[in-house]
């Protein structure tokens, strides 16, 4: 976490190790094999996002979302976040937490959670205020 000279906090998460950004690469946008990413670095929140992204239903994608979500606020407290602060998209390291709070938002209004879409959408301004990003996908 670094303090800015114009406003709060920003918190920037560690980079996800080598293999298993290998690993990731090499499961393409297969399910399976990204599932069995996930499950063998359960902590990582890209694989969370990516296997989301590929669920083969709202409830399925809801899930896995909301695991990359609440682990990357664990991520996220272990690097000095306390609750408030920047955490933006310009920082490829930041971008699987967001994508699986992104992700949240989306499903949880698929499914007619639509105080917990506004709630996940507001929280997403507040962590990035030029959210969205033009390339977020």
């Amino acid at each position: 976490m670094s303090l800015t000279p114009s406003g709060p906090p920003e918190t920037v998460l560690d980079p996800e190790e080598p293999a298993l950004v290998a690993a990731l690469v090499e499961a393409g946008q297969v399910r399976a094999a990204v599932a069995e990413v996930a499950a063998r670095w359960p902590r990582s929140l890209d694989a969370w996002a990516q296997l989301g992204d590929l669920g083969r239903d709202p409830i399925e994608r809801y899930a896995c979302y909301r695991v990359g979500y609440h682990r990357g606020l664990d991520r996220l407290r272990a690097s000095g976040w306390r609750g408030s602060g920047f955490v933006r998209w310009a920082h490829p390291t930041n971008r699987g937490f967001l994508r699986a709070l992104a992700g949240l938002a989306a499903t949880a209004g698929e499914i007619g959670e639509r105080d917990e879409q506004e709630r996940c959408e507001l929280f997403l301004r507040q962590l990035d205020p030029s959210w969205p990003p033009s390339d977020v996908g």
